[in-house]
This record gives structure tokens, C-alpha cells and sequence, in this order.
């Protein structure tokens, strides 16, 4: 009886560290390749600010060495201190186009995203 509860303990713990050490691992592999708060500053393009002043939205151009250009749009938040979030990543631009539909609802490079929960990234397409 005794080896055979000693033995469940012991799968239980190696089942914990499996799963603690794939989730790290995981979470390692989105930081370092999809997380859009880790994208490059860029050049400063352009920025249009929504209709009511909530928000700013500025583009920016990454023009890393070795790849095509990309455009990133921040959000500024004009309410809360210059928050800001990312939520436009585009590969192969080099220009920003940007146009505010209403207070929530922006148009980047002809796609439309409601702020400031939507983002669009390449890399999820």
C-alpha cells in the first residue's frame, strides 16, 4: 500500500513539473516572437487623433536590415497620462494611412480595427 501511494506522488509531482516547464516554455516562445509590446520603436511617420480626443494613433516605419519594411500603429490614450498600446503590425509597408470612421473605429492601411480592444498583426493572418 505504502509504494503504491509513494509512486502516485510521484507522478503527480513529475505531471506538475512537465506542465510548469511547457507552459514556461510556451510563454518564452510568445514573448520573444509575437508579443506586438516588443516590436521595434521605428521612425515616426504620421498620426490623425480620433474625433472626441480620446485617442492618438501613431504610425511608425521599422526598416530592420535584414527584412522588408513594417508599420506600426500605436495607441495613445489621451486620458490616461499618454498610455500607450500596440495594436497595427504590418510587413511589407512603408506608409501609413489612417482614417477615423468615429470616436472608436479607425482605418489603418484599409483596415479597420475598433479601439482599443482590436489589433491586427501579420503574424496571426
Amino acid at each position: 500500500m505504502i509504494k503504491g501511494a509513494k509512486q502516485k506522488k510521484i507522478v503527480k509531482i513529475i505531471l506538475i513539473i512537465t506542465f510548469l516547464f511547457v507552459g514556461f516554455i510556451g510563454y518564452g516562445v510568445y514573448w520573444a516572437f509575437f508579443d506586438m509590446n516588443r516590436l521595434p520603436r521605428g521612425e515616426y511617420l504620421t498620426e490623425e487623433t480620433s474625433p472626441d480626443g480620446t485617442y492618438t494613433l501613431k504610425a511608425y516605419l521599422s526598416s530592420p536590415s535584414l527584412s522588408s519594411d513594417a508599420v506600426r500603429g500605436e495607441l495613445v490614450f489621451n486620458e490616461r497620462n499618454g498610455k500607450t498600446k500596440n495594436i497595427y503590425w504590418n510587413y511589407r509597408e512603408s506608409t501609413a494611412k489612417i482614417k477615423w470612421l468615429d470616436n472608436k473605429t479607425v482605418v489603418i492601411n484599409g483596415r479597420t480595427l475598433e479601439v482599443p480592444n482590436e489589433r491586427f498583426d501579420f503574424r496571426n493572418q
